[in-house]
């Protein structure tokens, strides 16, 4: 009889926090200051460095579409990546936005307005994080994308005739941001809510 006192309790496989989406996620924080002193370095004034900077930074903004994807096709999902993850995307966003409107590419209303929403955003998620995780929505994907298309061509040293084009992006960037954050509050309450 000693299969009886033998475990049958399923063996749960840690996860490395030391695995390849993280170190993505943590390469990420390490090209937001190589970014900044890009941006700083070009003037927004010198094209060559500009396009630099926009290098780093699409680069940077790659490597949160690729960790997110290694992470769940591998079962790599990490307490710290969680975390670090969503860090990592609002600091790289935040320091091209201040950057922008510190060089008077940008509104300083746009900047407050997203990234406002974007904190506000991550408090909220932590605020729940107890009754349930709020996935990405498509729009919040979307959101991301504009976002990332707008500094982009922010950031690259455009002819006057396509650079009129970035405001326009921005403002449905700044649109869909605004949008899908009532949409995350709405989404959050339901989630506090308690069961009846």
């Amino acid at each position: 009889m000693t299969g009886a006192t033998e475990s049958t309790a399923p063996v749960v496989a840690r996860v490395p926090v030391l695995n390849a989406a993280n170190a993505l996620t943590a390469l990420r924080l390490v090209l937001v200051p190589v970014f900044a002193a890009a941006v700083v370095v070009s003037g927004m004034s010198h094209a060559g460095w500009q396009i630099v900077a926009c290098l780093i930074f699409a680069v940077a903004s790659a490597t949160d579409l690729v960790d997110g994807w290694i992470a769940r096709r591998f079962a790599l999902v990490t307490a710290v990546g969680k975390v670090a993850d969503p860090i990592a995307d609002k600091a790289l966003t935040g320091a091209a936005l201040l950057l922008l409107s510190w060089y008077d590419r940008l509104p300083w209303w746009v900047t407050v307005v997203i990234l406002a929403r974007e904190l506000g955003i991550t408090v909220l998620r932590f605020w729940v994080i107890r009754h349930g995780v709020i996935a990405a929505s498509r729009g919040g994907k979307l959101k991301t994308a504009l976002q990332i298309l707008a500094i982009t061509w922010y950031l690259w040293p455009m002819p006057a005739a396509l650079a009129a084009v970035g405001p326009w992006i921005m403002a449905a960037a700044v649109a869909v941001t605004v949008l899908t954050g009532f949409d995350y509050v709405v989404r959050a309450l339901r989630l506090r809510r308690p069961a009846r």
